[in-house]
């Protein structure tokens, strides 16, 4: 097998964001802080899958999940300033999917 020449970087982010619905994810947290059942009956993705994807993303630092303390229990989730510095790219992705797709 040859080695490869591409960024370790590009090839990181492009594994994470290329993930099945995490683009979309994000995407649904540009519309800013949203509960789970909210991204949930927005996209078509099993709870389970989101809960996973939403628990990566996290984990990465591009999103936050912040837990209110009031009966019942909230939780939202939002969009990190890491999260947020993908905005652009992915209204360029919109954007070209318009022309192209």
């Amino acid at each position: 097998m040859s080695e490869s020449n591409l960024c370790p970087r590009l090839a990181k982010a492009m594994d994470l964001i290329g993930k099945r619905w995490t683009g979309l994810i994000l995407y649904q947290l540009l519309d800013g802080p949203q509960r789970f059942n909210e991204i949930e009956t927005a996209l078509p993705v099993s709870g389970r899958l989101l809960s996973e994807r939403l628990k990566e993303l996290e984990k990465e630092g591009l999103v936050e999940r912040k837990v209110y303390s009031e009966v019942p229990v909230r939780v939202e989730y939002s969009l990190t300033d890491k999260g947020w510095a993908l905005e652009g790219a992915i209204r360029n992705i919109e954007s070209w999917a318009t022309s192209w797709l």
